[in-house]
């Protein structure tokens, strides 16, 4: 199985189904996700698709959306 790091560029994450929230605006101000072989889950700028990608466990990434859900990041986008 294929092992992807922190910083792996996201072009070189063969099969990956990059997908991103019907929240997106039209002017490519977006994150985009994929599902890795691994449970993991990678995390590129939809306007740098060659750029690198973050890697995230599910937990973390669970983690991160029920905060998300919960108002932790609110202050963020005030």
């Amino acid at each position: 199985m294929q092992q992807f790091d922190n910083g792996v560029q996201a072009s070189s994450i063969t099969g990956a189904q990059w997908i991103k929230s019907g929240r997106s605006n039209q002017s490519g101000n977006c994150v985009e996700v994929a599902m890795l072989p691994d449970g993991g889950v990678a995390m590129r700028n939809s306007r740098h698709p060659d750029g690198p990608a973050l890697v995230y466990t599910r937990a973390e990434l669970t983690a991160f959306v029920e905060g998300a859900k919960d108002g932790d990041f609110d202050a963020l986008t005030d």
